[in-house]
Parts: C-alpha cells; structure tokens; sequence
C-alpha cells in the first residue's frame, strides 16, 4: 500500500492563484486544488474526462457555454472534448479526477 498526505503531495501552480497536488495510478489521476478567491482557470479543452468535486469555498463553472455557480458538495462532469473553464468567487478547494490521466500533471 501507498499512502500520502495531500499537503505532502509535489505540487505546482496551474495558473496565478491555482495551486494542484496530482496522485495517479496507470489509469486515473486525482488532483487536489487549491483556488484563490478572483483566480480564473481559462476555457480550454482536453481529451481527458474530468469529474470535480467541489470540498470548500465558491466557484462559476463554466461547461459548454453554460454558467454554474458550484459550492461544497456539486460534482461537475466535463466529457472529453468538452469547452470549460472557471472564475473563482471564494478561496475554494477542489478534488479533479481524470481518465486517462495527464501525462502533463505528473511531477517528477
């Protein structure tokens, strides 16, 4: 068995005020985010099925064109190919899962 503490994780920032901490196996990846309050993830688009899990704070998903204020407990699920994108109302935490994982988040 492999066992960590998220705030042990090797991290990196995605964007300014976006801090993730990636775990994965051979097939699914986990991030665990952490966003500042007025921080924006851009509208971008990626092959990788993505299901958030929002833990702490606010945020404004935006998933296809369509506008969503998630909050403690909302799950959002993002198909492959799917345009989304977030602006961050709250300092807010968040738990992404991907298949397949992404190469790209792997800290080595």
């Amino acid at each position: 068995m492999k066992k960590s503490r998220i705030k042990d994780l090797p991290g990196r920032e995605l964007a300014p005020g976006v801090f993730m901490r990636p775990a994965h196996l051979d097939k699914v990846m986990v991030t665990f985010i952490d966003l500042k309050a007025g921080s924006i993830v851009p509208l971008h688009t990626h092959p990788h099925e993505q299901i958030t899990v929002m833990v702490a704070g606010e945020m404004v998903y935006n998933v296809d064109g369509e506008e969503q204020t998630v909050v403690p407990g909302d799950v959002v699920l993002i198909p492959s190919g799917v345009r989304h994108g977030v602006r961050v109302t709250a300092d807010s935490v968040a738990y992404d899962c991907f298949s397949p994982i992404r190469e790209e988040y792997i800290i080595k």
